[in-house]
Formats: structure tokens, C-alpha cells, sequence
């Protein structure tokens, strides 16, 4: 690699995977060009209604990461854009782009919206799937990043017939450009992170299923339009052929996927059971009527985090019904507009059902101009067209400096595309380290107006959010309510409040209007506050004078049923925020220098690729085991599912890190004590008998899990029954007992998804499947029995699946609910189950059993209480936000990955080990960093010493003055959760923010709307 390398980076599609790619980049000191073929960011994602599984809005929650990435300093935004060729090599790419004609000067236009008004042409809009049209100028959906209008020259009636030009006639601006020409650009950059996407598969091909014949019939993605508040509906759920809501739909299950016949993929899309669980969960909702729903499939394969009690909602509180089958036929029942569901069910019974509605659930695949961009790239494809990569190197392509992420690695959900879109910004870290802030800007940020001496001059913006809010509570009333309220002198509504278009409004307006206190009734703070704080920046305004009135969740969305009390309720929240920003003060924030050390806690595959990663990005750290050796339950795998040797490579990673001068290893070592805060952390552990501090500015947790040790099917009592991990390492020493087996059984969910464990150990389906192609391989003429309750062999590996069936591995589903038992009986193991496609009692006589043992985490892991992070019921840690901060603790500065975090594969340990470690460099990068002002303090003159603050406070803010006696709070400790002040005998303590005088005034402005 050459010397001097370039300081820039190359984002190919600004999908949520491109965006976080180049956020994570360029907050970690690179330029970044984000370049995309479409008029606007946000890829598939932003077309979702809601997101599994906490069925959030899906919009809501991309929004602000649409307006941070647009608003970057350091990110490049290159729309309608694409590559055609790169030269040079890792460290110092040549990039040439042409970037097509938008026919819209982006200066001058402001997203009025008249020019397509005025034009006379529409066309279906793809966005919506066809469901809706759209006119020839157009911008692709209400919260596009940039909101600029774009003239598709395909339908334009000038560009097709020379005439028209009314949008140029209507246009305030001035700014329709019909001479606009497609430029040519050439780029030096030092990497290109490929975070290209999917596309859904087209039903309409081979048009089995009647799909471009019967508009009742639709895909999954239609299906999230109609059900979308921004979709051609308005989120009314209505069948597109007469626009009357259905009584029952039907979810067809591996539309495109699991099948090589009529176009159709091998490998399983991965996403498509739970979403299709999603939909039926949000039609019941969306349904003014009861609604049956009913999902035809061949395994459900919930293996995310948290995705079995997802499915185990939708049965038992839901209602949806499963039903395994095989559909043979969907033909449409005469003069009804219904379709007649065919179907095999599992015992081979044939059954026909009458349904409203068909969704086709589709899966995923890759353009051909993906695959041409591929090829231009010179990187490699699988025969899926995927990229291809290594297990033990994720992210990384055939060619060096080039990385890939997302659906286009293969297929996967949103948490899985932002692990890896970070991932490949730590990939490209440690290449190009030297040359941080070499190519960047610094943002300039406006001097802060004083207010001091003056009056409240508050403004209030209230969103419609298309109809998530507008559907329930009604907004114009609520406006002209607000109007009325004390110190406000400016209230409008807007369609979106956290669009681009609508913040630049707000700083807009803030200054016309000289406001000097802001209030949004919107959504909710957790996720949009910081987006609008940013704003008042832009403006300003110092950003605490603030506030949020979350008439979404606690308004619209739980009194839906209700709008007139609905809206009432948004009158008080809007006046009691109100009533509280008008006594807010300006607050600073503490500039706190960043010790630009790491801590990882866990010296197995996951620690180790995370401390080799810092250390490869010129940061020391430190990696504590509290074992005598490096490597985790790693040690004990044999291979994985593509073949590769995990023992070679884990040796490797050993003695890489062991070598690397960046990186400190403490064997025999565990967490002690934890002081400090994000930037500056104070760690004692103890080391062979002896106690050390370690400073550090950041922590990643990558304690991992075990295997369970199960209590049933004769495990620990018969030397025949061994867990899955044993038998891999009796794979590892090469035993030859193996080779004189005649049957073998593997059951599958021993101790996973039941009751006291809900959640689906992941790795264990394919590890079955690949343990069991071993035992063939060894002995093909063994007979072996794979016992499963649904096979998850997602993505890729469904490919393994289909080889080891083709093999002569039997796999029989068994009846969870009946009786199974496994006994010695005459010197023989038995295995006794109920078969679900024979619907009868089985039994096998096995030389050897294999228990697919559930992994399990540590239920109160002490990590827990020292870095203030939560674990979930089954004892995983809880990550900042399941979809977009996957890696991310909400304590600032600690991260997570591997098995501590959930059940998952090594490459996807991996995968996240490099993730936890990009966002951990987004900080150590940044050298400082700002400290909430948000925080207690003690007036001394009321304080008792009493000490009662300093004994509840989970952060060890508050201390003792050694002179005075007194407690002081530590700002850069607080965390502003108030517990201090509430436990204060004295009323000596208070936070800023949150003043006794303002909850009052909260208070007080709600007895006024009571009484």
C-alpha cells in the first residue's frame, strides 16, 4: 500500500446501510462522497411503514438520520450519480462518476411543489409500487434528502415531444434547467465501502401466482405502501381493486427465495417471515373491523434478536395463524375479487380458503447493475451474484481497499445492514488511519444570541406526520390553540416536521420571527431531540431552550380510537411544554478532553478482532480475560458452515494480537471497580492477585455466553448424549469413533425457544446441518436423523440445507407440544417423538445423540452494574436502539458485540467486533468531546450533609467537599436522571432543565385544562 494515502472515501448507495457507513466515516475524520443512482437517499428502508421488532415508525426513525447525513460537512452528497470505472490501488483510488442531469437547479429550488402540480403528465410511481401515480416532475417521497425536484426525462412531455415546459413557466425560482447536462467526475479516494442494497424479487416474471393479473394480489412491499401514513392510501388499509377494507389476508411465505425453479433463488431472503409477522401484526391494527389473517409457510425462521417473542405475540395476542403447507394454486373466485387459497397442508391433507387479499412475501435479491458495477470493480460474486466474502473477513472483497456491507453481502435485516455498514467503516479505519483529518472541514457554527433581559418569544411546530398524527389528532385546532397560549408568537403545522425542508424552515423562522424558545409536538424526544437541538444551533438559539410535546406516542397513537380525546390531550401537552421552555435558561456544556485509549472486556473472537481493529487504527488497548487463555468458546469450533478452519484462524488472531504493540492483554483478570465517563473512564481490575487501574475512553463488552449444559434427553448420565459444541470438538481431535457410528440423531432446540428461554439460539440449525454433512462425509453410509422444529438455515446457508437433504440426511419435524423422551433401554439409546407429517409416535435407536444446546448468557452479569448498561429478560445485554444503534450501549462511550449481545455466528461476532470498534473510534477520533448540560447541582447553603445523594447515585456524581462538607455533583459524572434530587431531604439539589419551577409550571398547566 502506498505511503501517502488518500484522506477520503467512497459510499456506493445511500441506503440506511450507505448513510451510517459515511456518518461513521466522516465522524471519524474522513471526506466522504456518498455517491446513489436515484434523486434522494434513503434506499428501501424509508419505503417500510413500520420496523420489526418493535414495530416503530419506520420513517420516523430513518428521518434524522436523512437530515444529519444531508447536513454533514464532511459527507459529499452525489445523487443520480453512478460508477463506471476505478484505477489504482488500496490507499489511492481514482474514481470516475458521471453523475446524470436532474434538470432542476438544487440552488434555486425550494421544494414549493408547484411546478408538479402545474405538470399535465403522470406515470406510476415506482415508490409506491404502482399503486399510485406520480407527475413527471417529482421528488420520491415527502422527507427526501435533498428535497429537490427531479424531471424524469423518460415520461417528460418537452424531453418526448419538444412541447409543454409548463413547469418552467410556474417555476418561482427559476430554476428548471431543460439544457442541464450530465457531468463527468473523477475521484481520489483512499477506500469504497459497496453498500449498494437489494431489490425485491418481481412475481410478475414468470406470473405464477397471477400477480400482474389480479391487483388484490401484491407484494410485500406494496403491501407496507398501503399500510404506510405517506402510502397511496393515507395508511387506510384497503384492497387496491375497489378500495374496501378486507376481511381476511393471506401471507404466501419464500416468494422468489428457497426455490432454483422459474427464476426463483436458492438461498432464504432471511427477512421475509418476520416481516410478513409485522404486516399481519399492523393490518390487525390498521383494521376498523376484525380481521383474520393467516401466514402459509415452510419454516418460520425468527432467529434475530428478539424475534421468537415477536412470534410468540403474534399467535397468542395477535391471533395470526401459522399454517405449514404448500400452496399448489391461488385462482381468483368468480365476480368477488377474492382469491382461492390451494394448499397441502403437513399431513398431506389438500384444503382450499377464500382470502380477500394475497401478499406475496418476496425475497431479496441483486440488480444486474449491480452486478455489472461488480465487474467494473473487479471484485468477485458467489452464483447468487452477492459479493463474496470470507467468514473470518466480512466486510472485505476480492480487492483490496474495497468493502461491502448490507444486503449486498448477502441478505440480511436492517440491525445486521448497519453492523456491517459500521464494520466496513472500521475495516477501512485500519487502513487508512494515518490520514484522519487530512481531507475535512470543520463546521462553522453560529455565535449563540443572548437572551438575557428578554421576554419569551415562543415558537411552536406541530407535525402532521402524513397521517401517524393528523389521522387521529386534529391538527389545525391544535395550531390555533397554540397560538393562544402565553409568550407564543409564532404556530404553524407541518407535514413532516423532522424533514430537511421543515428544520431549515425552523432555523428560517426563528430568525424572522426572533424567537427565543422553541416547541415541537411531534414524535418522541428519545429519537428527535437531538435533530432539532441541532437545529436551534444552526439558528442560534442555544439548544436547551427546547422542549417536546410527544402527541405521537402518547396521543395519536394510544388514543386512536378516540380523536376528539386525542386531540385534547395534545392541547395539554402542547401547553404544558409551553408553559415549561418559557422559564428554560441557556445551559452550557463542559468540553472534556477524550483519553484516547480503549477497554475490551473478553478475550474471545469477538474481543480479540475488536482490540486488533483499534489497535490497527494507532490506539492502545487494553484486553482483559478472565481465563488463562485467548479464544472464547471459539476453541471449540471445527469449522464453519462455508468449510473454512476456525482453529487456523483463531490461532492466527491469537498470535496477531498477542504481537501487536498497541494492544495489552491481562489474563486471569477481572472488573473490579468503574469510575469515569465517556472519554474518561478509571477501570480497576484485578490481575494475579493484585489490583491495577486502567484509563480509558472507551468500552467495549464482549463477555460472550456458554452452551447450555442440559438437564434432560440423559445428558451428563449416558456417554452417548453429547451437546453440539462437544461433538465439534470431538471433530477438532479427529476422534475415530465417529467413523464407526451407524445412526445418529440430532435434536434440535434443546433448551432454546421454550418458556424459560424464548428466543432462538441461531447458530445451532446450521451447525446441525454442517456437523451432520461431516458424519456423511466420514461415514456415508450412516444413516442420521436431524429432529427440528422449524430448520433456520437463513440466507445462504439455505444452500447447505439443500445439499445435505440431496445427501440422505433425514429431517423430521417433530410435534414440540407432544411427549419426547430419550431413554437407555436394553443397552440402546431410544429416542421416542411424534412425527408432524406422519402424525404418529417415532422411534430411533442411535449410537450417538447430539444436543443442539441453547447458547446462554450470563443472567446478572456484573459488567451490568459497573458500566450502567441493562440486560434484557434472558440475560443479553440491550443495545441503545435494536435498528440503528445496534452496538451502541445509551451509556455513552460503551459498546457491544458478539454473544454478549445476542445469539450469532462467528462471522457475525466478527462482523460486529469491527462495528463496536468504528463507533468506539467516532469518539477516541474526536479528541474532546461535549458533556451534557443537563445536570444537578447542590446549593450549598440548603445542603444538611446528610449524604443521602451521594449514596443513591448510580454514577458517583455526587461527593463530599473535603473543606466545606458539602456535596458537590460532578457534571461530567451526572447523567441527569434526577434520582439525587428526588432523594434530597433538604431540597438542596436541582437539575438543570427540570427546576422545581419548571415541573410546576407543567403541573399548573395541567390543573388548568382539569379544572
Amino acid at each position: 500500500m502506498p505511503k501517502d494515502k488518500t484522506g477520503s472515501v467512497m459510499v456506493i448507495g445511500a441506503g440506511i446501510t450507505g448513510m451510517q457507513a459515511a456518518l461513521d466515516l466522516a465522524d471519524s475524520g474522513y471526506y466522504v462522497y456518498l455517491v446513489e443512482r436515484s434523486s434522494s437517499i434513503g434506499g428501501m428502508m424509508s419505503q417500510l411503514d413500520k420496523t420489526f421488532p418493535t414495530n416503530d415508525c419506520a420513517m420516523c426513525i430513518i428521518s434524522p438520520k436523512l437530515v444529519e447525513v444531508g447536513r454533514h460537512i464532511n459527507i459529499e452528497l452525489l445523487t443520480l450519480s453512478e460508477v463506471n470505472g476505478i484505477s489504482g490501488a488500496e490507499g489511492n483510488f481514482e474514481v470516475s462518476v458521471t453523475q446524470h442531469p436532474r434538470y432542476v437547479d438544487t440552488d434555486k429550488c425550494i421544494a414549493c411543489g408547484l411546478c408538479a402540480e402545474k405538470c399535465p403528465k403522470k406515470v406510476l410511481n415506482e415508490y409506491d409500487g404502482g399503486l399510485s401515480k406520480r407527475k413527471a416532475i417529482y421528488v420520491k417521497y415527502p422527507q427526501a434528502v435533498p428535497l429537490k425536484y427531479t424531471i424524469d426525462a423518460k415520461n417528460c412531455i418537452y424531453f418526448k415531444k419538444g412541447k409543454c415546459r409548463i413547469c418552467e413557466k410556474f417555476c418561482p425560482n427559476e430554476a428548471i434547467n431543460f439544457d442541464d447536462q450530465k457531468k463527468e467526475l473523477t475521484l481520489k479516494v483512499g477506500a469504497v465501502v459497496l453498500a449498494v442494497g437489494s431489490k425485491v424479487f418481481d412475481p410478475g416474471v414468470h406470473d405464477t401466482y397471477g400477480y400482474r393479473k389480479y391487483p388484490n394480489i401484491v407484494t410485500s412491499l406494496e403491501f407496507e405502501r398501503i399500510l404506510s401514513a405517506s402510502g397511496p392510501y393515507g395508511g387506510h388499509l384497503v384492497r387496491p381493486s375497489d378500495k374496501k377494507e378486507p376481511e381476511k389476508i393471506a401471507w404466501l411465505q419464500c416468494i422468489g427465495s428457497r426455490d432454483e425453479c422459474l427464476g426463483a433463488k436458492g438461498y432464504c431472503s432471511a427477512v421475509c417471515c418476520t416481516y410478513a409477522i409485522k404486516e399481519a401484526m399492523l393490518a390487525k391494527e390498521h383494521s376498523k373491523e376484525p380481521l383474520d389473517t393467516a401466514i402459509f409457510y415452510i419454516d418460520i425462521r425468527t432467529h434475530g434478536k428478539d424475534f421468537e417473542r415477536y412470534l410468540n405475540r403474534a399467535k397468542d395476542e395477535s391471533g395470526i395463524r401459522f399454517i405449514k403447507s404448500k400452496v399448489t394454486g391461488l385462482p381468483p373466485v368468480n365476480g368477488t375479487e377474492r382469491h382461492l387459497i390451494r394448499y397441502v397442508d403437513e399431513a398431506g391433507k389438500r384444503v382450499e380458503e377464500e382470502f380477500d387479499m394475497v401478499v406475496l412475501s418476496v425475497g431479496l435479491g441483486i440488480t444486474r447493475e449491480c452486478a455489472d458495477l461488480a465487474q467494473k470493480l473487479g471484485i468477485e460474486l458467489d452464483r447468487y451474484n452477492f459479493a463474496a466474502t470470507s467468514s473470518f473477513e466480512p466486510v472485505r472483497s476480492s480487492r483490496p481497499g474495497i468493502y461491502v456491507c448490507g444486503a449486498f453481502q448477502a441478505p440480511k435485516d436492517i440491525p445486521s445492514s448497519v453492523i456491517d455498514s459500521s464494520a466496513a467503516a472500521g475495516a477501512v479505519g485500519s487502513k487508512l488511519a494515518e490520514s484522519r483529518w487530512t481531507l475535512t472541514s470543520t463546521k462553522h457554527i453560529p455565535e449563540e444570541i443572548d437572551i438575557r433581559g428578554e421576554p419569551p418569544r415562543i415558537g411552536v411546530f406541530v407535525c402532521r406526520c402524513g397521517t401517524n398524527i393528523a389521522g387521529t389528532v386534529d391538527i389545525p385546532p391544535l395550531v390555533e390553540f397554540a397560538q393562544s397560549l402565553p409568550c407564543v408568537v409564532y404556530a404553524e403545522e407541518n407535514m413532516f416536521s423532522c424533514s430537511q425542508d421543515t428544520q431549515d424552515k425552523i432555523t428560517l423562522v426563528i430568525k424572522e420571527q426572533r424567537l427565543n424558545r422553541v416547541v415541537v409536538a411531534a414524535c418522541t424526544p428519545k429519537t428527535h431531540e437531538p435533530l432539532f437541538q441541532e437545529t436551534l444551533i444552526n439558528a442560534g438559539i442555544n439548544k436547551y431552550l427546547f422542549e417536546m410535546a410527544n402527541i405521537r406516542n402518547l396521543c395519536s397513537w394510544v388514543h386512536k380510537d378516540n380523536p376528539e380525546q386525542a386531540t385534547e390531550k395534545a392541547k395539554d401537552l402542547i401547553r404544558m411544554a409551553v408553559a415549561k421552555v418559557a422559564l428554560f435558561e441557556p445551559l452550557t456544556e463542559p468540553v472534556m478532553q477524550i483519553d484516547q485509549k480503549a477497554l475490551v472486556i473478553g478475550g474471545g473472537v469477538a474481543g480479540m478482532v475488536a482490540a486488533k481493529n483499534l489497535a490497527d487504527q494507532n490506539y492502545v488497548t487494553y484486553l482483559i480475560e478472565k481465563t488463562d487463555a485467548l479464544g472464547g468458546q471459539a476453541r471449540h469450533l471445527h469449522e464453519t458452515w462455508r468449510g473454512e478452519d476456525i482453529q487456523q484462524y483463531l490461532s492466527g488472531l491469537i498470535e496477531k494480537v498477542q504481537s501487536d504493540k498497541n494492544i495489552d492483554i491481562f489474563l486471569n483478570s477481572e472488573i473490579e471497580h468503574v469510575d469515569g465517563f465517556v472519554g474518561n473512564f478509571k477501570t480497576t481490575i484485578q490481575h494475579n492477585g493484585e489490583s491495577k487501574v486502567l484509563e480509558h475512553g472507551v468500552t467495549i463488552i464482549a463477555s460472550g455466553a456458554s452452551a447450555l449444559k442440559p438437564n434432560q434427553y440423559l445428558y451428563g448420565e449416558d456417554p452417548r448424549v453429547v451437546t453440539g459444541l462437544e461433538f465439534q470438538q470431538r471433530l477438532i481431535d479427529n476422534d475415530p469413533s465417529l467413523g464407526q457410528l451407524n445412526t445418529a440423531v440430532f435434536i434440535q432446540c434443546v433448551g432454546s425457544r421454550i418458556p424459560q428461554r424464548p428466543y432462538c439460539s441461531k447458530v445451532c440449525c446450521t451447525q446441525s446441518i454442517k456437523s451432520a454433512l461431516k458424519l456423511k462425509e466420514i461415514n456415508p453410509k450412516m444413516n442420521i436423523f436431524v429432529l427440528y422444529r422449524d430448520m433456520r438455515s437463513y440466507g445462504l446457508r439455505e444452500d447447505l440445507y439443500r445439499k445435505a437433504r440431496s445427501s440422505g440426511i433425514n429431517f423430521v419435524r417433530y410435534d414440540f407440544d407432544k411427549e419426547f423422551t430419550v431413554a437407555a433401554k436394553q443397552g440402546d439409546l431410544q429416542v421416542a417423538f411424534n412425527d408432524c407429517v406422519l402424525r404418529r409416535q417415532m422411534e430411533i435407536r442411535p449410537d450417538l445423540l447430539i444436543l443442539a444446546s441453547a447458547i446462554v448468557p450470563e443472567k446478572k452479569n456484573p459488567l451490568a452494574q459497573f458500566y450502567k448498561v441493562p440486560q434484557n429478560d434472558d440475560g443479553f445485554f440491550v443495545e441503545a436502539h435494536v435498528k440503528l444503534r445496534p452496538v451502541d450501549f445509551a451509556t455513552d462511550g460503551v459498546f457491544v458485540c458478539g454473544l454478549a449481545h445476542a445469539p450469532k455466528t462467528i462471522d457475525e461476532s466478527i462482523t460486529q467486533a469491527q462495528a463496536a470498534a468504528a463507533r468506539a473510534v467516532t469518539l477516541l477520533s474526536a479528541i474532546s468531546i461535549s458533556v451534557s448540560g443537563t445536570v444537578a447541582y447542590v446549593n450549598p447553603n440548603d445542603c444538611s450533609s446528610c449524604g443521602v445523594c451521594v449514596s443513591v447515585c448510580p454514577y458517583s456524581a455526587p461527593q463530599f467537599n473535603d473543606k466545606s462538607g458539602k456535596a458537590e455533583i460532578l457534571p461530567t459524572l451526572c447523567k441527569g436522571c434526577g434520582i439525587c434530587v428526588a432523594s434530597c431531604r433538604s431540597g438542596a439539589i436541582h437539575l438543570k432543565g427540570f427546576d422545581n419551577d419548571q415541573i410546576f409550571a407543567q403541573i399548573f398547566a395541567t390543573n388548568e385544562a382539569v379544572f
